[in-house]
């Protein structure tokens, strides 16, 4: 089967004038991928503080190593997400130690919740969790994003709802069940009482989906405070449109705006070290 259909089909989606917008890139050097995510999971970071998701010392993203991927880097415990780069994060393993990067304190609660998705779905390479806002009000509620617009149709059977609050984070029991409440192909949960999850392939991925779906917290927020009523996307056009929106390549497209950002307003600090 030629390939060249599909990439042209897929291009189509998001540009035109001839020439196509570069996706993921393919390495054969594994330290080279890890270098290369391990800035785009600080770029990540930088774009989580200038959007506001930040709370004290909550929230973390986590990242699968190329290398040993029975281990995974995460954010040093204390640190602003605006001023992490990649030599800032930290590897470590499924015990709990570190053992490589930046050899500092993590958050527990981060580890437990982080490690569990690892160990249970070798298709996530990367996690995000913050306590954002519009996230934290949504999850009272306990219930999934009504499929409203078009950004909701990205969540169209990929979204679940966590209906527990365990407290903080620092038992395997309760991180196991949220690890449950994900699946086997979910990738975003709606912690009730907590806030919200992503997940993804790449750690743009992650990161995309947290902020559409930060946001699409808002509008529902927003909509529901009106008490009209409301049109719901019909269900073909919300498959469609989901179909389009869901692909991992279509999400770490759509967080390169933010990545270029960051590096540029960063002059190159993202990258350093390492």
């Amino acid at each position: 089967m030629d390939p060249k259909p599909a990439k042209q089909e897929k291009d189509q989606c998001f540009s035109t004038g001839g020439y196509s917008f570069p996706g993921i890139p393919k390495f054969d050097d594994p330290y080279k991928s890890r270098q290369w995510q391990l800035e785009h999971m600080a770029a990540a970071f930088r774009v989580f503080a200038r959007k506001g998701f930040t709370e004290g010392t909550a929230g973390h993203i986590s990242l699968r190593d190329p290398v040993q991927p029975n281990t995974f880097w995460i954010n040093p415990f204390g640190v602003h997400f605006g001023m992490l780069k990649a030599s800032d994060m930290v590897q470590i393993d499924e015990e709990g130690q570190v053992i490589g990067g930046n050899k500092v304190a993590v958050n527990a609660a981060g580890f437990k919740i982080h490690s569990a998705i690892h160990k249970a779905r070798p298709d996530i390479n990367a996690a995000c969790h913050t306590h954002s806002v519009a996230g934290k009000a949504w999850s009272t509620f306990g219930r999934p994003l009504d499929i409203i617009s078009q950004d909701t149709c990205t969540f169209l059977g990929i979204q679940t709802v966590y209906e527990d609050f365990g407290g903080i984070v620092l038992e395997d029991a309760e991180s196991e069940r949220i690890t449950e409440a994900l699946g086997e192909k979910n990738r975003v949960v709606i912690l009730q009482n907590h806030g919200i999850l992503t997940t993804g392939a790449t750690v743009d991925e992650a990161a995309y989906l947290f902020t559409l779906m930060e946001r699409s917290c808002e509008i529902q927020l927003m909509v529901d405070s009106t008490n009209l009523p409301k049109r719901f996307v019909g269900p073909k056009e919300a498959e469609y449109t989901a179909k389009v929106n869901q692909d991992p390549e279509t999400l770490f497209i759509e967080f390169q705006p933010d990545f270029n950002y960051e590096v540029w307003k960063s002059n190159g600090e993202i990258a350093s070290g390492l």
